[in-house]
């Protein structure tokens, strides 16, 4: 149901997400008002999971009874003009297993809405029910539609080239708005009257906060109206050249009876929200690394699928994703994001092949546990993949990465962002961890120490690395971990920022780099000085250049989002160095579980409902900033409270899609 009068999130601060399992996706918020230029009802993507398209961005909608015209739904225009009043008449709103809204629109009368988007097709049903209905009289939905026909990252004008007429053919309305778009196909159980109408100065306030263009011009080519004493209205829409095979009815009835029971197998919540981020490439899988704007990423892929996949007994497309990334081994370095036709790869990451060995081997453990099958020409090939990383860092590869005489890992170079803090605007890098980063150490000799269970060539540089890790990187004064050594290259010298990278040398991975008490000392500084509610601190405040709030334009933002920022994802690995310092016995598990899960739990029904924010704010009160919908919080989240129910990791069982 909608948010208590006492939470601090808006109608229009919540939104909801319903993903097509090809990348496309619908988007909106409880209050119906679009305030980004991603939300919209019918958003495919053309090349799976890529070219997403925003074609049906929205309607009005309103009911006439008795002579009266009521709105169902609100609008926001330039001068933040909201019209007309339809989000006053939510009484319900619910995100499972779908959004759906009660509008109360008087006494005795009462409508409900529903928007499903079926898994793996290009398409979006809305339903309108009469749930409470007058004694006497009809009751007529009037539904206008608001199209554009644009990439989802731009926002569409006013244009003459842009084509309103549609191809009409039976409960068939086709509309192909302009060259190289997909045809929108509408299909309802109503009457389409055409009325072409420009409507102009959407204002889209998430983007007016971000520093981003945020007005756009939208066409509603007409109306369709329909009966709603007599029947629900049906309304489904589709990308591409699909046509009607069935009755509308029939179809939208089956596909949403196949939608609830398919959202039903999952054991829960977060189990439906992982599910959310599993798409289809090519003739396999992969992982979107959030919505609405991001594809899938290297880094994120690998970080997100033990969660997502691994601790949700998922490891068929665990498999399937670590072999389709596999063959992208290029000089020992994996993409950081898959490249599209024409575009030149980017391996601007020296962290995201390091990730992947580390995916790599907890698919391996599962299997020689008996929790996953991996056949042994799949486990070779991965393998392979896992030996080129290997000898290409060791050798020397792009961007300075390159294995040093002290059996730990260079990487950097000026210009180039490189870790996972890697915001950068024009020519500036805004944390350039040029050296050798804490947590791409203990990256690389967990890497080196998978290997070394199969090859014994790499047990020597585990062994070196190991050997020199804690007289490196311990900080006597400050007691902790130096976040970068050999900084810029120069040896001896040292970043001293307190960051929360350290916490994969401390038993983030599973194995600390250090002695027991040190280990201690580490993770109880990282909890004292980093932690917030939704996660950790990307830097601890009264640091140098510490950044409270991500507020602002895209120089504000981006210098912000590693220097103070909160990210949820890092729960994963600071509850389980957390539990191996303290113990891992039950009272430590069930403590950690209600000091660090629960808060994240709750979370859940704040901004993206039923998922986890990319960041949120260092300071109080720590509200969710940047992506709403984001992998690898939903991962690490999936990972912290396994973590804290049983001790052990990848133990979940939830069926494949």
């Amino acid at each position: 149901m909608i948010q208590s009068a006492k939470s601090r999130f808006s109608k229009d601060d919540r939104e909801w997400l319903e993903p097509d399992g090809l990348g496309g996706f619908a988007s909106g918020t409880v209050s119906g008002v679009r305030t980004r230029r991603y939300h919209a009802l019918l958003l495919p993507a053309t090349t799976p999971p890529t070219g997403r398209m925003a074609l049906v961005n929205g309607f009005d909608a309103w009911v006439e009874v008795a002579g009266v015209r009521i709105a169902l739904t609100s609008q926001r225009y330039h001068a933040d003009v909201l019209s007309p009043d339809g989000a006053e008449r939510i009484e319900a709103f619910t995100h499972e297993p779908w959004p759906t809204w009660v509008y109360r629109l008087a006494p005795g009368v009462a409508v409900q809405q529903e928007i499903v988007v079926p898994d793996g097709q290009p398409s979006v049903i809305v339903r309108w029910t009469l749930i409470e209905r007058p004694t006497e009289g009809a009751v007529r939905l009037v539904v206008r539609p608001f199209l554009s026909g644009r990439d989802y990252h731009a926002l569409h004008r006013e244009n003459v080239n842009c084509r309103v007429d549609p191809q009409v053919s039976g409960d068939i309305a086709r509309w192909r708005l302009y060259d190289g778009v997909p045809d929108i196909v509408s299909r309802a159980n109503g009457v389409y009257h055409h009325d072409p109408v420009w409507y102009r100065n959407f204002l889209y306030t998430a983007e007016r906060d971000r520093g981003l263009d945020d007005t756009e011009d939208l066409l509603s080519p007409g109306t369709l109206t329909f009966d709603l004493t007599g029947a629900d209205a049906v309304w489904m829409l589709s990308s591409g050249a699909h046509t009607a095979t069935a009755d509308l009815v029939a179809t939208a009835d089956a596909l949403r009876a196949y939608e609830r029971t398919r959202r039903a197998v999952f054991a829960g919540a977060l189990e439906r929200a992982a599910d959310a981020y599993l798409v289809t490439r090519g003739e396999g899988a992969t992982i979107v690394a959030g919505y609405p704007w991001f594809t899938d990423w290297g880094r994120d892929t690998f970080i997100a699928l033990r969660g997502l996949c691994l601790a949700t007994g998922r490891y068929d497309e665990a498999r399937s994703i670590l072999l389709e990334w596999s063959n992208a081994v290029s000089l020992g370095m994996l993409p950081n994001r898959f490249a599209e036709a024409g575009e030149i790869p980017e391996f601007n990451s020296v962290d995201a092949s390091l990730w992947f060995v580390v995916a790599v081997g907890e698919l391996v453990d599962a299997a020689e546990a008996g929790r996953a099958s991996l056949h042994a020409a799949d486990r070779d090939r991965l393998l392979v993949a896992v030996t080129g990383i290997l000898e290409g860092y060791s050798a020397g590869t792009r961007f300075g990465i390159r294995l040093d005489d002290d059996g730990l890992l260079a990487c950097g170079e000026p210009g180039v962002q490189v870790t996972w803090m890697d915001a950068k605007l024009g020519d500036w890098v805004v944390t350039p961890r040029i050296g050798k980063p804490v947590e791409v150490q203990a990256l690389w000799l967990s890497a080196l120490a998978f290997a070394s269970r199969w090859d014994a060539r790499w047990q020597v540089a585990s062994e070196r690395g190991r050997a020199s890790f804690a007289s490196t990187f311990w900080n006597p004064d400050g007691q902790c971990l130096y976040d970068v050594v050999d900084v810029d290259h120069v040896p001896g010298r040292v970043d001293r920022l307190f960051r929360p990278n350290q916490i994969f040398a401390v038993g983030g991975l599973g194995d600390s780099l250090l002695d027991p008490d040190r280990t201690r000392i580490v993770v109880d500084a990282v909890e004292r000085r980093l932690l917030a509610p939704l996660g950790l601190r990307s830097l601890a405040p009264g640091e140098p250049g510490y950044a409270s709030h991500y507020l602002g334009g895209p120089r504000e933002r981006d210098g912000a989002y590693h220097q103070g920022t909160v990210w949820p994802w890092l729960l994963g690995p600071f509850v389980q160095a957390w539990l191996a310092a303290h113990g891992n016995t039950d009272e430590a598990r069930q403590e950690a579980r209600a000091r660090f899960v629960a808060p994240l739990l709750a979370h859940l029904e704040e901004a993206g409902l039923g998922h986890i924010s990319e960041i949120a704010d260092g300071d109080a009160p720590f509200t969710p900033r940047g992506c709403p919908f984001q992998a690898w919080s939903v991962g690490e989240l999936i990972s912290a409270r396994l973590q804290t129910a049983s001790g052990r990791f990848g133990a979940g069982s939830v069926p494949a899609r």
